[in-house]
């Protein structure tokens, strides 16, 4: 790897974690679509999941960047994020935003794993990722708001105690701009569940607990509600930033764990008397998709950079997250063709990443609107209608 390696202990760490967790504990929960309980609550007790956290609530303390380097080699090693990845920054929006009372709540309890914060509901079945066009709707009835509305690909629900759930609380037709009047709600799920709540789980190609979410005069306390009424959409974009540049470091992850995987099987494996490594038309494309993740890896390294500065980062993170989603994607599919027959079998684990590193070219936010948003934010190219 040509790029600096961040974080040295704290991946050293990882990897010997990872190690207690190989290919055939990911093989057996896929095949029983079962939640990483034992991975968790290990990644818990050393407290890499705690990782963003201040000290004063019992977290490390650390930058966007530790939080990286922690999943990025995790992908590297052939285990999977996903099923925890949002307890590292879900809690954001209420670290940034919350109330003293909401922070002392929540954060110590995250941070030691008896809360687990992972559900994110802000994706709505005739909104997609246009966030401005949610319909949930939060009416406010004395000390409470009465909630309905339908949220879909909200992964992980069944594993969540409590749930960061963006709804509108003015008509759309009724602001200034489209991303007015949307607020945030924090969800007590251990409470809401079977009392306003429904959760339905969707069985999808890959084992994330991926889940709709009914919500039918669901009675949420207003004390609940995160910063002020009707801003709650600037609350989740630094959720959503930090999440784009943590899923691109799995993809770095991701790519680097094909990489690794095509290069020892090229070494390895001899067709005609010499190693198909030795066969350019299996080395240069092996070769590309290095390249591919070694220049994702710079992007995804800036745009963390100007995160952890505070500076402003939404496009960075964008384009950081696309450049390393399809390198991952590029680099799956080499690795696939570099093994032949042999990636489709499942002892390989190169059919069960494949798979997995797909889901990065459409979420969390699909590519095509991430050049949209490049289009018309970065070089000022007129909307397309």
């Amino acid at each position: 790897m040509l790029t600096p390696e961040t974080f040295p202990e704290i991946r050293d760490s990882v990897r010997r974690l990872c190690a207690g967790f190989p290919g055939r504990y990911w093989r057996q929960l896929d095949a029983e679509r079962a939640y990483p309980t034992a991975f968790v609550n290990a990644l818990t007790r050393a407290g890499f999941l705690s990782v963003l956290i201040p000290e004063e609530y019992g977290g490390s303390g650390l930058g966007l960047a530790a939080a990286a380097a922690i999943l990025e080699e995790m992908h590297k090693m052939g285990c999977n994020g996903a099923a925890c990845h949002a307890q590292m920054y879900t809690m954001g929006t209420v670290l940034r935003h919350g109330s003293p009372g909401q922070k002392q709540k929540l954060l110590p309890g995250i941070a030691n794993g008896s809360i687990r914060l992972q559900a994110f509901g802000v994706t709505e079945p005739t909104s997609g990722t246009d966030t401005t066009r949610i319909s949930t709707f939060a009416r406010r009835v004395g000390d409470k708001y009465v909630v309905n509305g339908q949220k879909v690909f909200i992964s992980r629900a069944e594993h969540s105690d409590w749930m960061v759930l963006l709804v509108r609380t003015t008509p759309r037709d009724q602001v200034d701009k489209p991303s007015q009047g949307m607020s945030v709600l924090l969800v007590d799920l251990r409470q809401a569940v079977g009392k306003g709540l429904t959760i339905t789980p969707i069985r999808t190609m890959l084992n994330h607990a991926t889940t709709e979410i009914f919500l039918d005069d669901l009675e949420v306390p207003v004390e609940n509600l995160v910063g002020e009424e009707g801003k709650g959409f600037s609350y989740v974009l630094d959720g959503m930033n930090a999440e784009r540049l943590l899923i691109a470091a799995e993809c770095l992850g991701d790519a680097r764990f094909f990489i690794d995987r095509a290069s020892a099987y090229a070494k390895t494996r001899a067709v005609f008397g010499r190693p198909i490594g030795a066969n350019q038309g299996v080395q240069f494309p092996i070769a590309r998709a290095y390249v591919e993740s070694e220049a994702a890896a710079l992007m995804v390294q800036k745009a963390i950079a100007l995160f952890d500065a505070g500076q402003p980062c939404g496009s960075q993170a964008n384009m950081a997250k696309l450049m390393a989603s399809e390198a991952s994607w590029h680099a799956a599919d080499t690795c696939l063709q570099t093994h032949g027959g042999f990636g489709f079998a499942e002892e390989y684990d190169i059919e069960r990443k494949f798979r997995e590193t797909r889901l990065y070219q459409v979420a969390p936010i699909s590519t095509n609107l991430i050049l949209s948003h490049v289009a018309t934010h970065v070089l000022g190219l007129p909307k397309s209608f």
